[in-house]
């Protein structure tokens, strides 16, 4: 690959989808053998709108199967996003966008946080969705985040 064609694709990576920091889990059933199944929270930053910061909460399968990495987590999760910091948007901010993206299952399913951008209320809304590749998943949650001065910027 010719070092001008290497560029664009560390840059496409480095801005793609963000990744999370695990923050903690929580056990709500303990099982005999295997991982207990859980609930955990993951928290990320919106890698295009610096001063954004969402925490997603997701059930975790546990037993053999989660253990294994072999289960289907099921599509329950929640999403707040807060504005942590000076939020400075980009000149040409895209109506939609992928922000984050984790899988859920081996195959065909994952967790989704898309951004929207509702000009007429100065308003970033986040969307968690559940996909999934065959019958998808109609689960979803939403958290918004008016842009405002942040102190004396």
């Amino acid at each position: 690959m010719k070092p001008s064609h290497t560029l664009p694709l560390v840059l496409a990576i480095l801005t793609g989808p963000a990744l999370a920091e695990k923050v903690g889990c929580v056990t709500t059933e303990w099982k005999l053998i295997g991982a207990n199944h859980r609930v955990c929270v993951e928290s990320f930053t919106d890698p295009k709108i610096p001063g954004v910061t969402c925490h997603v909460s997701q059930a975790r399968t546990g037993g053999v199967s989660g253990s294994l990495g072999l289960a289907q987590d099921p599509s329950q999760f929640s999403l707040a996003c807060r504005q942590t910091g000076p939020i400075a948007l980009p000149e040409k901010l895209p109506k939609e966008a992928t922000v984050f993206t984790e899988d859920t299952s081996v195959l065909f399913k994952e967790t989704r946080v898309m951004r929207l951008w509702d000009e007429a209320n100065r308003t970033l809304v986040y969307l968690a969705i559940s996909r999934k590749l065959i019958d998808g998943a109609p689960a979803n949650s939403i958290s918004t985040v008016p842009v405002m001065p942040w102190g004396n910027r």
